[in-house]
């Protein structure tokens, strides 16, 4: 997978049939989902911003461009959960509009 951060690859390339079953599992949830792609995505992103989880950042912001997302969308589901969790998201939002910079063109 490209762009995804070093601690997924690691975790993907040693855990064995435990990072087979996690992603099993996120594509069916994925697959459950009432939302379009585009707006599962840039919902995920909010998600990351909101725990923190930064490493997360370049890969689902280039995933959400791939899908049509446009920078505006990108930074308003990054700053959708400032008014529940606060500030921690503001460490998310330079990450993710440089992934949006560098990603070039959707196809």
């Amino acid at each position: 997978m490209e762009h995804v951060s070093n601690d997924f690859q690691v975790f993907m390339d040693e855990s064995g049939e435990v990072g087979k079953a996690y992603m099993e599992s996120v594509m069916k949830i994925s697959s459950a989902s009432a939302l379009g792609p585009k707006v599962q995505e840039l919902c995920y992103l909010s998600v990351l911003a909101a725990v923190g989880l930064r490493s997360g950042m370049d890969f689902h912001v280039r995933h959400a461009k791939a899908l049509g997302a446009t920078r505006d969308e990108v930074k308003s589901a990054i700053l959708a959960g400032l008014p529940a969790v606060g500030l921690v998201i503001t460490g998310s939002l330079a990450p993710a509009l440089k992934a949006f910079d560098e990603a070039g063109e959707p196809l």
